[in-house]
C-alpha cells in the first residue's frame, strides 16, 4: 500500500512539473495582468467583504453557509500547509505576503474559498450561479497560472471548498447548527 501511495505521489509530481512548464510557456503580459487582477478575489480579505455583503443584504442562509464553509476550509487548508510544507512552484509571476502568511503551496486556499462561493451560489435562489462559478474557475486557474500553486494544489483546494460546503450543509440540516433566524 505504501508503494502504491508513493507511485501516486510521483505521478502527481510529474504532472505538476509538466503543467508548470506548459503554463510558463503560455504566459502573456496582458493575460498575466488580468490574472493578477482577479486572483485577489479568492483572498481572506475578499471573503470578509463577501460575507459582509451577504449579511447586509439579509441573505442569512448564504451568509451562514459561506461563513461555516470558509472557516472549515481555512482550518483544513492551513493545517495541510503546515503538515505538507510544499514549496512554491518555480518561476512564479508574483508571491504576495510576508512573515505573517503561511509560505507553502499545498493546497490552494484561494481555490478552496472560490469553490465555497460557487457551491453556495449553486444552492442559493439569490446568487447568480453561472457568474459566480465562472469567476471561481478563473480565480482558481489564476493561482496556477501565476505560479503560486501547482495544478494539484489548485485541484485539491477546489475539492476542499466543495467538501467544506457539503459538511457545513450537513451540520445545518441535522439541526446541530440552525441556519435560519
Amino acid at each position: 500500500m505504501d508503494h502504491l501511495l508513493q507511485e501516486l505521489v510521483q505521478f502527481v509530481l510529474r504532472i505538476d512539473a509538466m503543467a508548470v512548464d506548459i503554463v510558463v510557456e503560455l504566459r502573456r503580459p496582458l493575460f498575466t495582468k488580468v490574472m493578477n487582477s482577479v486572483t485577489g478575489l479568492g483572498s481572506a480579505s475578499a471573503g470578509l467583504v463577501f460575507l459582509g455583503l451577504f449579511y447586509l443584504a439579509d441573505w442569512h442562509r448564504e451568509f451562514k453557509l459561506t461563513l461555516a464553509a470558509l472557516i472549515l476550509s481555512g482550518v483544513i487548508v492551513g493545517s495541510l500547509m503546515l503538515l505538507v510544507q510544499r514549496p512554491y512552484p518555480p518561476q512564479p509571476v508574483c508571491l504576495t505576503g510576508g512573515a505573517e502568511t503561511i509560505a507553502h503551496s499545498f493546497p490552494s486556499g484561494h481555490a478552496a474559498a472560490v469553490s465555497v462561493y460557487a457551491m453556495v451560489a449553486h444552492r442559493s435562489k439569490i446568487l447568480p450561479f453561472v457568474i459566480t462559478t465562472s469567476a471561481a474557475i478563473l480565480i482558481a486557474f489564476s493561482r496556477f497560472y501565476l505560479g503560486t500553486h501547482y495544478l494539484s494544489d489548485t485541484v485539491f483546494g477546489v475539492l476542499i471548498g466543495i467538501g467544506a460546503v457539503l459538511v457545513a450543509e450537513r451540520m445545518f440540516d441535522s439541526d446541530r447548527l440552525p441556519i435560519s433566524y
